[in-house]
């Protein structure tokens, strides 16, 4: 089983190095010692916890029906406009969205550079790559 260090667990949880100790020292996540002594946490375990955090930070309405179920909720950081065409950047986090949608889509909801907004993905076709360490 692949384990972290508390640095790794920062970086792919999107926080700092004492946010994961804090986390750690009130419970809230478990940590053990690898066999140099070293303060670590097993990835079955990050991967709980990650979804747990993760769970309601971009909910969608109650009035609305959809099967999308990756919603990238963050603020517009660039909007590039065409006659018909917009490219609109969303930066979620630590993630850079980037959709292109209809200019007339983009004028009917008010789509500006600092304003609020909620990518939603739906994809039959998901790449995923890790890297080649598999230790």
């Amino acid at each position: 089983m692949p384990t972290y260090s508390i640095g790794q667990a920062a970086g792919l949880l999107g926080v700092s190095s004492e946010t994961v100790r804090r986390w750690a020292d009130g419970g809230q996540l478990r940590m053990d010692r690898d066999g140099a002594g070293n303060r670590v946490i097993d990835g079955v375990s990050l991967a709980a916890f990650a979804k747990a955090r993760a769970s309601g930070l971009h909910p969608v309405p109650g009035d609305v029906l959809t099967s999308v179920r990756n919603s990238f909720a963050g603020i517009v950081t660039k909007v590039t406009l065409d006659d018909v065409i917009a490219q609109v950047e969303i930066q979620s986090g630590p993630h850079r969205v980037v959709s292109v949608v209809s200019r007339e889509a983009v004028e009917e909801l008010g789509i500006e550079v600092g304003v609020t907004a909620t990518a939603r993905v739906k994809s039959t076709n998901v790449h995923i790559d890790r890297p080649g360490d598999r230790s």
